[in-house]
C-alpha cells in the first residue's frame, strides 16, 4: 500500500478513535437520545439533496440505518451517558466482529473458524476481567449497553453484505435519515420534553463542535476515506486497520480525559485485542505454518 493510501488509513483510524471522547464531551452538555437524534440530522441535512440515493429498496436502508446507526448509537450512547469509559467503550465495540461471525453462521450458513472460536474465548476472558470490578470503574449495565451496541453493529454488517458493491458513503447518507426521528421519540420517553427543551436553549460551544465533529468528521470524512481505501483494496487488507481504533481511543481518553484503568482493566483490555487479533490473522498464520511443514 502505498505512503498516501496508508496516511489516508491513518487518518481514518485518528478520526475514528478520537470519537469516543468527542461523545464523552458531547454527552457532558446534552443527553445521549438527543445526542443521537441532532447528530443523523446534520449526517442526513443537507446531504440527501446533493447525493444520489444508493440503488436500494426503502425496506434495506430502514434496516441499515435501523442496525448500524439507530440501534449501535443509541446503545453506545446510552452505555456512555451511564458510565462507559470512553477509551473502553471503543475497544469493548470492537467485539462486532465476532457478533458478525456468528450472525453470518445464523443467517448466511457461513462456517466458523477455528481460530475465530479461540479469539472469542480469550476475548470474552478479556470481557470478563473488564467488567469484573463492577460498580468501581465500568458498571455492568453499561458493559451490556456497549454488547449491544457491538450486536447492532454486526446485524448492519450483515445486511450490508447483501447490498453487494455499493456507495458506502450515500449509504451512510441516506441510511442518516432514519435514526433521526426514532431518536427524538427515544429522547420524548426517556429523557423528556423539559430536558430537551432545556438542552436545546442552553446548548454549549462544546456541544455544538461535538455535534460537528461527529456529524461530519466521524461519519462523513471517515466514511469516505475507508470506502476509498475499500474501492482500491480487498477488504482483508483494510479491515486489520480498524484495529488500531481502541489503541487511539484509549491512548486519546488517558490523555484528554485523564481516564486511568485498573490493572485487572488493563489485562482485559489486553486479552480483548489478543483476541481481535487471533480471529483476524489467526487463519493466515496457520497457512503459513502449514505451508513451512509441509
Amino acid at each position: 500500500m502505498p505512503i498516501k493510501d496508508l496516511l489516508l488509513a491513518l487518518v481514518v483510524i485518528i478520526v475514528w478513535g478520537l470519537n469516543f471522547v468527542v461523545i464523552k464531551v458531547g454527552l457532558d452538555g446534552l443527553p445521549p437520545m438527543l445526542l443521537g437524534a441532532l447528530r443523523f440530522a446534520l449526517v442526513a441535512f443537507p446531504a440527501v439533496l446533493l447525493v444520489k440515493r444508493p440503488n436500494l429498496p426503502w425496506r434495506w436502508l430502514i434496516a441499515y440505518g435501523g442496525t448500524i446507526s439507530l440501534g449501535q448509537f443509541a446503545f453506545l450512547f446510552q452505555a456512555m451517558g451511564n458510565g462507559m469509559p470512553p477509551g473502553l467503550a471503543s475497544l469493548v465495540l470492537q467485539s462486532q466482529a465476532f457478533f458478525t461471525l456468528f450472525f453470518a453462521a445464523m443467517f448466511l450458513g457461513e462456517r466458523l473458524r477455528a481460530a475465530s472460536l479461540i479469539g472469542l474465548a480469550v476475548a470474552a476472558g478479556g470481557l470478563a476481567l473488564i467488567g469484573s470490578e463492577n460498580g468501581s470503574h465500568v458498571p455492568f449495565f453499561a458493559l451490556l449497553l456497549t454488547l449491544c451496541a457491538a450486536a447492532c453493529w454486526a446485524m448492519g454488517n450483515i445486511i450490508t453484505r447483501r447490498f453487494g458493491n455499493i456507495d458506502l458513503v450515500a449509504l451512510v447518507i441516506w441510511g442518516g435519515l432514519i435514526p433521526p426521528l426514532p431518536f427524538f421519540a427515544l429522547s420524548w420517553f426517556l429523557e423528556g420534553p423539559a430536558l430537551i427543551e432545556s438542552s436545546l436553549r442552553n446548548i454549549s460551544l462544546n456541544s455544538i463542535l461535538s455535534l460537528i465533529y461527529l456529524a461530519f468528521v466521524a461519519t462523513m470524512l471517515g466514511y469516505s476515506l475507508w470506502s476509498r481505501l475499500l474501492s482500491r483494496y480487498p477488504a482483508g487488507k483494510v479491515a486489520p486497520f480498524s484495529l488500531l481504533v481502541p489503541v487511539v481511543g484509549l491512548s486519546s481518553s488517558a490523555l484528554l480525559l485523564d481516564e486511568r484503568l485498573s490493572a485487572v482493566q488493563c489485562w482485559g483490555g489486553l486479552l480483548v485485542m489478543l483476541g481481535l487479533l487471533i480471529n483476524v490473522f489467526g487463519p493466515r498464520i496457520r497457512q503459513r505454518l502449514l505451508a513451512a511443514l509441509a
